[in-house]
């Protein structure tokens, strides 16, 4: 039950649902509201589908390239914990996510389903990284990865949710309660990240003494 609630947590910060919000406005202005439903519907789907491929796939490429897993790990932790402090430090998870759509000329023919709030909003390189090093193959029995996935897909439905509600929620919260909430679970994710950092080393130094 434990393990079950860090990964929860875990993809919760990394997937965001409340941060995403604010881009579902956005990306959604010119949007007919009858078709705001559909957009969080696919954007909830594809991002789904995106995580569950690096969930059961992502190991294997990585493994195919020669990489260990916990090298792996030591290296997604970094980057998890750097994803972390652009949380606590940077800006706002909305505006990020609009400047970098804006940087690559909007969303063009492009749907606001795939591009930004599929990728990079719900899967993002954090939620990418988590999945892998959450299901190693090696040492977690399916049953496990199993349950993994189906709490991903419980913090998706989520975002779903909040993107379904997304007016009356920015209403009460505001910009700033969403920027506030984005920064206490940077806090969150970069403790887990440097938790994975010294599991990680501890497995590799731990292999690396004479028997």
């Amino acid at each position: 039950m434990d393990m079950l609630f860090t990964q929860f947590v875990t993809l919760w910060v990394v997937i965001d649902p409340v941060g995403t919000i604010p881009v579902f406005i956005a990306v959604t202005a010119a949007v007919a509201p009858e078709l705001r439903a559909r957009v969080a519907r696919d954007a909830s789907l594809f991002a789904t589908g995106i995580l569950l491929f690096f969930l059961v796939l992502g190991q294997f490429l990585i493994e195919g390239l020669g990489i260990s897993l916990n090298a792996f790990k030591v290296a997604g932790g970094i980057v998890l914990f750097l994803f972390a402090l652009t949380m606590i430090f940077g800006e706002p998870k909305q505006k990020t996510d609009q400047n970098f759509s804006a940087s690559c000329g909007g969303t063009g023919d492009v749907s606001p389903a795939v591009f930004p709030l599929a990728v990079p909003s719900l899967a993002s390189p954090g939620a990418m990284l988590a999945v892998v090093l959450m299901t190693d193959k090696g040492e977690i029995e399916i049953a496990s990865q199993a349950m993994t996935a189906a709490v991903m897909v419980v913090v998706i439905g989520f975002a779903y949710l909040c993107m379904r509600l997304a007016d009356p929620i920015i209403r009460v919260i505001g910009n700033e309660g969403s920027a506030i909430v984005s920064r206490v679970m940077g806090m969150i994710l970069a403790s887990v990240a440097a938790d994975t950092v010294l599991r990680g080393l501890v497995n590799i130094f731990g292999a690396a003494q004479p028997l």
